[in-house]
């Protein structure tokens, strides 16, 4: 090869490069996003302990200007929270911390380019995909389809990595 083409090579190289470290980086924010809101859930959990959640959530709605007694599902938000106790709150906090843990670590490893961190990516996100397409068959708002296609993207890019860098590897091997 001569010069110019190992020079051309070296820059589409690098400009794919880039673009890989740019869509892991738009992923791990999405991921540190998703542990952040839910852990602010956990600690808005903790904040309930001791207190009467009816009365908070009667507050909610009101501020909502929601009225249970015509609306059905505020009058399930008011029998949720008329069998909430501490001990639940205190439990529903763990698992938000622990959620939370897992979705920064996750961002950690895409954000740095782990290997790891893509096949976690992965994995978790396909785990997923039958729960959310059954909801946006099921119930087909915008919302629901959009969150499917969100992780259907993240999905088959993560698995464009992986069949990518074993492809790589594979003919490493063989030329080497």
């Amino acid at each position: 090869m001569n010069k110019v083409t190992t020079t051309i090579m070296e820059h589409a190289l690098a400009a794919e490069h880039h673009r890989r470290v740019a869509a892991l980086r738009a992923v791990a924010s999405l991921e540190l996003a998703k542990g952040a809101v839910v852990l602010l859930l956990g600690f808005g959990a903790v904040s309930l302990v001791h207190k009467d959640a009816w009365d908070v959530a009667e507050g909610l709605l009101h501020f909502l200007h929601v009225n249970p007694d015509h609306h059905r599902s505020a009058q399930v938000f008011l029998n949720l929270a008329d069998n909430v106790t501490d001990a639940k709150l205190w439990a529903m906090a763990a698992g938000a911390m622990a959620y939370s843990i897992i979705r920064f670590v996750e961002a950690y490893g895409l954000w740095r380019a782990r290997t790891w961190a893509e096949w976690f990516a992965l994995i978790s996100g396909a785990i997923y995909v039958p729960f959310e397409a059954y909801e946006a068959v099921r119930r087909a708002t915008p919302v629901h389809v959009g969150v499917l296609l969100v992780n259907l993207g993240i999905v088959f890019y993560m698995l464009y990595l992986r069949l990518s860098a074993h492809r790589e590897a594979t003919q490493s091997e063989l030329s080497g």
